[in-house]
């Protein structure tokens, strides 16, 4: 199926990851006026679990950052919650400025903060889908132990 196909290509070309519209904005005008910009203010950024349902996050493209990390508490540490915001700005400039030339129906949306913790939810889903195999081998195994420790104490 080729225009999956070129959906996954598009994607994966993007690093797509959502951020509280607000905030953002917020941001913004912290970074003009030189205020400063606490870790609180990146976890509103990025953290939905704390924002109502129906605020809007924003899609930005995590390669307008220009280096790699595993997860927001990486970036925080590597380069500071100002630079942390700096990089989600110059992310969502990346996303806006729409390098891929994507046609506008299929680039990615602003949704919801209850819609954007679905999504985390169900990657989580699957990322624990994989691991509890192994979790279970190794209750198994410390069950095992247990009872052979218990036998040589009498």
């Amino acid at each position: 199926d080729a225009m999956a196909a070129e959906e996954v290509a598009a994607a994966e070309g993007q690093d797509i990851f959502y951020v509280c519209k607000k905030s953002l904005e917020s941001l913004q005008e912290k970074l003009k006026k030189a205020e400063e910009i606490t870790s609180e203010l990146v976890n509103e950024l990025t953290f939905p679990e704390n924002l109502p349902d129906e605020e809007t996050m924003v899609p930005v493209d995590m390669r307008g950052v220009g280096q790699d990390f595993d997860d927001v508490e990486q970036m925080v540490e590597s380069l500071g919650p100002k630079g942390t915001a700096e990089a989600f700005i110059k992310a969502k400039e990346y996303f806006d400025a729409n390098k891929d030339k994507e046609p506008e129906e299929e680039r990615p949306k602003p949704m919801t903060a209850a819609e954007w913790r679905q999504v985390l939810e169900e990657e989580e889903d699957m990322a624990e889908g994989e691991e509890e195999d192994d979790i279970l081998e190794d209750e198994e195994e410390d069950l095992l132990e247990d009872e052979e420790e218990a036998g040589e104490e009498d």
